[in-house]
């Protein structure tokens, strides 16, 4: 099994080297069978890299602890199904993973029918196969995965308890189909300027990837914030903890992208914009990559120390210094090709703008996560960024969004007049003023909190007048009742309407945003058995304490009754568990929600009688902020379902007619 594992990394290295060269080289001498040839060596690559993950998958549900990793992330008295997933709670195979979903977006855009006879495959599949060469190196020479160990342990040291949960078998997979996933639309970014062609196809073309890798990315970023709910125990979501500013950093740039092309789409604008938007993107994948893997910055989520770092800091600067080179050698070209803006009062310039908030946003966030090294490069003292600058930053930018998010619907291309400014934002601004002032009578006295409030009611006020004038168009026209108008409506332009639900997700995360960091409400109590604790209108009866044992593992636990408003809403159980093989004991929480807010409970503490010590949070509208991540995921998919690249065709010009 040792030589037929290692086998599948070195044959899949040298398949990769050998399709990069015959592709490069079949490109330079314009002959299509070396091309092919590539192609074959694109199709070996990735059966080579799935029989690596099959191997690895073998190994460690069969816990052959002679394998360095299967000893270092499993145990035998694991779960098969975390033992499995343990193949990307480390170094080596989680860059597996990453090499295998490569390999796989490789070859579904190699073979692609719609792909047949494109000219710009060849360069695409060059660029996609240096990215496999790097990927393979690594795993054949420096994060090995089917390394042996000089003795045969009798058991492995286990699994991070912290990864042992629902959430952190799809966290990780969603995240690295996004990661790897912005490889695509970058090498297709790359192959359009090497082949000069400064038209939008490669954008129409690169449409569904870059959405899907974007779905990918917030799906990633969301099962991570679940998680970290329900499982570290602290009752929040969002730490701004470097790996988690990784991940988010990326999103934000392609949030941005995915907007701004559609100006180039309608108006031939922002063209050079677009491509350093996707180069950004895609290093931006690469750079949380080096975080996460080179122990430079302390993290929760990070991997242990290694080398791997410096490796993947040279892979960035190499594709990065590459591809500006590139976009530079076509900047005049791209330039005299471009549109301009007519006016600040359109839809292409909220566009702008709301593109400039999120590159804003993330050039903040890559601020404040890197300002550690920059502080003690400088001054030899390492200065930590924590929660309050991030959240003070970034809270008026998502604010700003959401503003730009609710007018945008209702401003016309290349001019809005007064009189249609009027007509359109007159009724909603009212119903939102109407509605912040509503707040402040209630007792919602915090400035942000009603600021954001009354940002978020124009957006859904907007874009409900979106759906509603165009059902009532259509119905118009066809005289098809409100349920099939609606419908026909939003499938005839699924991007549009697809779009649209992803910016309601995205109020109701804000909703969840606002109320949980304004309004939550805390207290920690030491009682006795018998005795209770009173926040809001709940009351948490302590009913006992105890001890028990799950396989290698000590649990003790306290039982509760809780009350709201006088009626028994059951009985729940706190945990903190104390592992076998793992020196940090962890806490399950009860957890108890509903549409305006969340109980949330923690056993901090106890003592020899009995008595314990309890965290007791009420989080509001935290449900709001998983409903929107859900519509965020139901928009996105609504947005990519059966669309067509709408009769395109490609206008191509200079070298993408070389190839024959």
């Amino acid at each position: 099994m040792y030589l037929f594992a290692n086998a599948t990394i070195y044959i899949g290295l040298a398949l990769a080297v050998y399709g990069l060269l015959v592709t490069t080289y079949g490109i330079a001498v314009k002959r299509q069978k070396l091309i092919n040839s590539g192609k074959g060596a694109v199709l070996g690559l990735f059966i080579s890299a799935s029989l690596a993950m099959l191997s690895l998958f073998y190994l460690l549900g069969t816990s052959q602890f002679q394998y360095q990793y299967v000893n270092d992330y499993t145990s035998s008295e694991l779960p098969i199904i975390y033992k499995l997933t343990a193949l990307w709670a480390g170094n080596a195979g989680s860059l597996l993973l990453w090499t295998f979903f490569l390999t796989l977006y490789i070859v579904m855009i190699v073979f692609s029918r719609k792909m047949k006879g494109n000219p710009m495959i060849p360069y695409i599949m060059s660029i996609l196969l240096g990215n496999a060469v790097f990927f393979f190196l690594i795993l054949g020479f420096v994060a090995k995965p089917f390394a042996i160990l000089p003795d045969v342990p009798l058991e492995g040291k286990g699994l991070n308890p912290m990864l042992q949960n629902p959430g952190m078998i799809i966290h990780p997979l969603t995240l690295y189909l996004g990661y790897v996933g912005l490889a695509v639309p970058f090498a297709f970014a790359m192959a359009a300027l090497i082949l000069k062609n400064m038209d939008d196809f490669w954008i129409k073309m690169t449409r569904r990837w870059t959405i899907i890798a974007w779905l990918f990315l917030s799906l990633g970023n969301i099962f991570g914030g679940q998680w970290a709910y329900v499982e570290l125990g602290w009752g929040g979501y969002w730490a701004w903890d470097p790996v988690e500013n990784a991940s988010f950093m990326p999103w934000l740039t392609a949030t941005a992208f995915l907007h701004s092309v559609m100006i180039q789409e309608r108006k031939n604008m922002l063209k050079v914009w677009n491509i350093s938007l996707i180069i950004i993107s895609y290093a931006l994948t690469l750079f949380g990559t080096f975080l996460v893997r080179s122990g430079v910055l302390t993290s929760v989520h990070a991997f242990a120390n290694s080398n791997l770092g410096l490796y993947f800091l040279i892979f960035m600067g190499v594709a990065v210094i590459g591809a500006m080179y590139v976009l530079m050698s076509r900047y005049n070209l791209i330039k005299r090709s471009a549109g301009e803006f007519n006016s600040f009062v359109s839809k292409e310039s909220s566009f702008l703008i709301n593109n400039l908030l999120l590159v804003g946003s993330a050039f903040a966030v890559f601020w404040g996560t890197i300002f550690p090294l920059v502080s003690e490069a400088v001054r030899g003292t390492k200065v930590t960024v924590g929660i309050p600058f991030f959240n003070a930053v970034q809270a008026p930018i998502l604010l700003s969004m959401m503003f730009v998010m609710a007018v945008c619907p209702l401003l016309a291309w290349q001019r809005s007049s007064l009189k249609n400014l009027k007509k359109n934002f007159l009724i909603p601004a009212i119903l939102a003023v109407a509605a912040m002032a509503l707040m402040v009578v209630l007792g919602i006295q915090k400035a942000w909190a009603v600021i954001g409030y009354g940002v978020i009611i124009l957006l859904l006020i907007t874009h409900y007048l979106e759906f509603y004038r165009g059902v009532k168009a259509r119905r118009k026209m066809t005289n098809e009742n409100v349920p099939v108008a609606l419908y026909r409506l939003m499938t005839k332009n699924r991007r549009r309407y697809g779009g649209y639900i992803v910016h309601l997700g995205i109020a109701f995360i804000a909703l969840g945003i606002i109320g949980s960091q304004n309004y939550d409400h805390e207290t920690m109590k030491t009682i006795p058995i018998g005795q209770s604790i009173e926040i809001d209108d709940y009351r948490i009866n302590y009913d006992k304490l105890d001890q028990k044992s799950e396989g290698i593992n000590d649990i003790v636990y306290a039982d509760l009754t809780i009350f709201k408003n006088g009626k028994r809403l059951g009985s729940y159980e706190v945990e903190k568990v104390f592992y076998g093989n793992w020196d940090q004991p962890s806490s399950e929480v009860a957890l108890i929600s509903s549409a305006k807010e969340d109980l949330y409970i923690i056993l901090s503490a106890w003592e020899d009688d009995g008595r314990a010590t309890f965290i007791v949070k009420v989080i509001p509208m935290m449900t709001w902020m998983w409903f929107g991540s859900f519509l965020i995921v139901a928009g996105s998919i609504f947005a990519v379902w059966n669309g067509r690249f709408q009769g395109t065709t490609p206008r191509y010009t200079g070298a993408s007619r070389e190839v024959a």
